[in-house]
């Protein structure tokens, strides 16, 4: 692990930070979750990252065996960084951590979000209830990267990749779907100005974005205080 920090505890808990615990580790995971990246798209999904720290934290995964690196066949014959079989162990801790995430404060409104986080986000606040009796395949377009989701009564699949079956296709980007789906953005509104496009069957893209929710907010400080 050459000269990174390490606490020096036998604490499962703080082995792990030792692999994952530097700063963009676990957003570099969180990147490759939904399959593998080429470094340029990982700069995309992570724009607040410099190169050299993203390589050096590719280079630690790497290292630590939560990542792997294989170079694509011609015609691509890129590099492509990918999550081993331990590496995407992690899945379950980065839902699990977005959850308890998604009750604090909401950041400055003009922080980036990327389609992967996104995507994730819908895995994580997925609301079972809402799509009671509803079977629905949806195409979600975000220019050049393609997502299928498949809900089917309380169940939802998606993932990265065209639709061939897709009965509905929303058209959009990551920042207007969210603020859509989490924020009461006028849908709309949104629609009239051509930022969301709905084809196929409407009424199935529209109750597709009404079946996420954000969790109750944590209280905050001056409220706990309040309260005693």
């Amino acid at each position: 692990m050459g000269t990174r920090r390490s606490y020096h505890d036998a604490c499962g808990a703080a082995r792990a930070l030792d692999v994952v615990g530097e700063r963009w580790a676990l957003l570099v995971v969180r990147e490759l979750l939904l399959g593998p990246k080429r470094f340029t798209d990982l700069r995309h999904g992570l724009p607040a990252v410099s190169a050299n720290i993203l390589a050096q934290r590719l280079t630690e995964l790497e290292d630590a065996g939560v990542v792997g690196r294989r170079r694509l066949p011609p015609p691509a014959a890129s590099a492509v960084y990918e999550l081993t079989a331990w590496g995407a162990e992690l899945e379950e801790i980065i839902l699990r951590l977005g959850a308890w995430g998604a009750r604090s404060p909401l950041p400055d409104p003009n922080a980036t979000l990327s389609v992967d986080s996104l995507v994730l986000s819908f895995r994580t606040l997925f609301q079972p209830a809402r799509s009671a009796g509803l079977h629905a395949d949806v195409q979600l377009d975000f220019a050049d990267d393609l997502f299928h989701a498949v809900v089917d009564d309380g169940t939802l699949r998606i993932g990265r990749g065209q639709a061939t079956t897709a009965q509905s296709t929303i058209c959009t980007t990551p920042d207007v779907l969210a603020g859509v789906v989490y924020q009461q953005h006028s849908l709309p509104e949104a629609m009239r100005d051509g930022s969301v496009r709905i084809t196929g069957d409407q009424r199935m893209g529209r109750r597709f974005m009404t079946l996420f929710a954000l969790p109750i907010p944590a209280p905050t400080a001056a409220e706990l205080s309040a309260g005693r």
